[in-house]
């Protein structure tokens, strides 16, 4: 969003629009709780299926009106990014059978550290000094909060951080198809590319199945209404009136939120050093996407309009 464009909104609208993305970030929260309980009662390709497939019919039925000029391009980038979604739920559906609720919170999160990584190494962008800080620093976090005293990271968290990976490649990928495209006809159809492989392999490798159970039913609803549809549609309205820097920040909460619900649902627990590996994974995080000039220059320019009214 430009500048101009930016000076045009109210602080109420801002507000609105932070308090719509914070909703939101706290129902991704959630979603590593209702996967894990989802997993109880199916199989990972089916719980895809479900999860994507009830989300797309849900979005499509809301924004119908843009798929009635939909063309060829758009349908071959959304079947590109649905594939890669398909990809890294699926990583990181099969990795939370392995890993807690509260890891696979804060390792996704990773992803956020990762994106400037990429473009150093694929696009020859040089990474800021705070992206290198944050980087280091979210390493350390990572050895705290997975290494046994082995020394070795167990295959839920490893798959975790893979998925983080896979999803810094989808954003930057989403970056380079959405400069000539609908983004939310295209958010759309890559949900429905995702359950599409998703029933599709679960056809292949499991026994699918509809939810029988009211536990499993919870699961699959809160996943596909809450987590997809509700999730996707908040932010795409949110981020239309708002900063990336606020959306950066407030989004980056979304592990805290994980181990919250992991916490008061599960009485999940993390030992003392994990809790510090959380706590340093969210620093890194939070020092690669604050910008930290654009803060000093506003503190600056607010202590000059202090003095100078005084």
């Amino acid at each position: 969003m430009n500048q101009n464009k930016l000076s045009g909104i109210g602080s109420n609208t801002q507000l609105n629009a932070d308090i719509i993305m914070l909703i939101v970030t706290m129902i991704w929260g959630s979603s590593y709780l209702f996967m894990k309980m989802g997993l109880d009662s199916f199989q990972g390709f089916n719980l895809i299926a479900l999860r994507f497939g009830i989300a797309f019919i849900l979005a499509g039925a809301v924004f119908y009106k843009r798929f009635i000029h939909i063309d060829k391009k758009t349908c071959f980038y959304g079947f590109l990014l649905g594939t890669i979604l398909f990809f890294i739920m699926s990583v990181v559906t099969i990795g939370l059978k392995f890993t807690t609720i509260s890891n696979a919170g804060f390792l996704f999160s990773l992803s956020v550290v990762f994106v400037p990584l990429f473009l150093a190494i694929f696009f020859r962008k040089k990474p800021e000094k705070k992206v290198v800080l944050g980087v280091a620093v979210s390493i350390t976090g990572i050895a705290l909060l997975t290494l046994n005293h082995e020394l070795m990271i167990n295959s839920g968290d490893f798959l975790i951080i893979l998925g983080a990976v896979f999803y810094a490649i989808f954003i930057i990928v989403i970056d380079k198809l959405t400069k000539n495209c609908d983004s939310i006809t295209l958010g759309i159809l890559q949900l429905g590319f995702a359950g599409a492989w998703g029933l599709l392999f679960s056809l292949f490798f499991e026994k699918p199945h509809l939810p029988n159970t009211t536990e499993s039913w919870v699961a699959i609803l809160a996943l596909s209404i809450l987590c997809s549809a509700i999730g996707f549609i908040g932010q795409a309205y949110a981020q239309n009136y708002s900063t990336p820097t606020h959306t950066g920040f407030i989004f980056s909460l979304e592990p805290v939120f994980a181990a919250l619900f992991a916490f008061i649902f599960v009485g999940e627990t993390l030992p003392v050093k994990g809790y510090l590996g959380a706590i340093l994974i969210l620093a890194g995080v939070l020092t690669a996407k604050i910008n930290f000039k654009m803060f000093f220059m506003r503190k600056r320019f607010n202590q000059t309009v202090d003095s100078s009214e005084a």
